[in-house]
């Protein structure tokens, strides 16, 4: 039998990297404490969802990671690249930062006036400066991988809110990101068009995309998710598996919250 205990490879599949660690992260606005402290980390390859009442921080964490907000202090850092909020922090190196997630949104963002396949090209050759030729194949092939690669021409009227949120998705895979960031990509959608898109989110979790999913889809949690973490009041309440999460939730703000919506 072959001894893995001292094999980084070994560890490394088992997800021991630290790709993301939030430290002491804090938001404000104005007078009102909307993050207070939030310490986290999550492993390479892990799927963290996030549930929590509105208002609870989830959101605002998630638009931190990705610096759309900028942190009232703490340390973020992501695969070995931090920015300190402590200090003052230059514009050239949260650009660098922000290249290493992706972000899908709740509403799509598409531009309206770009086909499906012009807004996936356009980050990689805007922001990127890649060749046009290649970030066509690219793009061409990120939208078959998420089921849509008959539609490359279409624009975003032209698609229904499930397509359109896959076209965001694939846009923010062709930017090659280390992280996908997902803030409840399902809420804008009608029911029947919920299970497309996080199908697209199960088959990247289990290629081993790391991802943090804020989500009100119980059943995706339960199913895709290595961890759930609880949020409430700006803080994190609770985290752990799912099964115990849903069926053995250790606090009572947590208890509370799932019987609400259960």
């Amino acid at each position: 039998m072959v001894d893995f205990s001292c094999s980084s490879d070994f560890n490394l599949l088992q997800g021991s990297f630290t790709m993301i660690s939030i430290k002491g992260l804090y938001k404000q606005f104005g007078q009102l404490e909307v993050l207070k402290g939030i310490n986290l980390e999550v492993k390479k390859g892990q799927v963290i969802v996030v549930i929590g009442p509105s208002g609870s921080g989830k959101t605002t964490m998630l638009r931190c990671l990705n610096v759309l907000e900028t942190p009232t202090k703490g340390v973020i850092s992501i695969e070995g690249q931090s920015l300190d909020f402590s200090k003052s922090v230059s514009k050239k190196s949260v650009a660098s930062f922000r290249r290493l997630t992706g972000m899908v949104f709740q509403n799509y963002n598409l531009f309206p006036h770009k086909t499906a396949l012009e807004n996936v090209m356009e980050g990689p050759v805007i922001v990127k400066g890649e060749d046009k030729t290649a970030v066509r194949k690219k793009a061409q092939a990120l939208l078959e991988k998420v089921g849509i690669g008959d539609k490359i021409d279409y624009y975003p009227a032209q698609l229904s809110g499930g397509q359109q949120q896959r076209v965001g998705i694939a846009r923010a895979l062709a930017m090659e990101p280390e992280v996908m960031l997902f803030d409840e990509p399902t809420s804008a959608l009608d029911p029947e068009l919920v299970g497309e898109v996080l199908k697209v989110m199960k088959d990247l979790a289990l290629e081993g995309m790391t991802m943090i999913v804020v989500t009100h889809e119980m059943r995706f949690a339960r199913e895709a998710a290595d961890e759930v973490i609880f949020m409430d009041g700006g803080v994190v309440v609770e985290r752990n598996k799912p099964e115990e999460i849903f069926t053995h939730p250790k606090e009572e703000r947590t208890r509370k919250f799932l019987n609400m919506i259960q």
